[in-house]
């Protein structure tokens, strides 16, 4: 639903008013523009993309609140950064929670340990270890310095996905070092 400019005017005239009508009618109007941002992470996981809606539902209503018309700004430049900011940092929020489990092939056994000798896996060794995208990710973020949103841009991935490739990567390497709670 396209607002009227006039019409908008109006509601965010009434909306600084108290008027709650007014603003539950900018918060539905601007509804669509949630779904189009969390359109744009890829996810097939359902029950993410139900969280993503929810987290940009409610940066759209912080947004309507905290809006201010006079300072002459448009409110989908305004509400977009909003919503993708904080979908962001609740994947990022997420990612840090969620351990991801180790699968059994990437510990060390106490077998390996004396097949190795006297030698044990430093974390360089671990790292030159890894494979494909966990590879490239890992040395593109602590060899290279770079950030992830970079690194989500070369690679053309989602800043969500390199999360998690590089939280898939960190576990497989505290499991080839034997550190317990990955």
């Amino acid at each position: 639903m396209s607002l009227d400019p006039e019409r908008e005017r109006e509601l965010w005239r009434l909306c600084e008013d108290g008027d709650m009508t007014a603003r539950e009618e900018l918060i539905v109007s601007y509804r669509p523009l949630v779904f189009w941002i969390a359109g744009k992470i890829h996810t097939l996981d359902a029950e993410l993309r139900k969280d993503i809606i929810q987290e940009g539902m409610l940066a759209l209503i912080r947004a309507v609140d905290k809006f201010e018309p006079e300072q002459g700004y448009k409110f989908t430049t305004y509400a977009y950064h909003k919503i993708h900011g904080q979908i962001i940092n609740m994947l990022e929020r997420s990612e840090r929670r969620a351990p991801v489990p180790v699968p059994d092939e990437y510990l060390q056994t106490e077998s390996d340990v004396e097949s190795e000798g006297d030698e044990w896996i430093d974390a360089e060794t671990a790292i030159s270890r890894l494979e494909g995208r966990e590879a490239e990710v890992v040395s593109a973020l602590f060899f290279e310095g770079k950030k992830p949103k970079d690194i989500a841009e070369e690679k053309k991935l989602d800043v969500s996905h390199v999360y998690r490739i590089r939280r898939s990567a960190i576990m497989r390497i505290r499991g080839w070092l034997g550190i317990e709670g990955a």
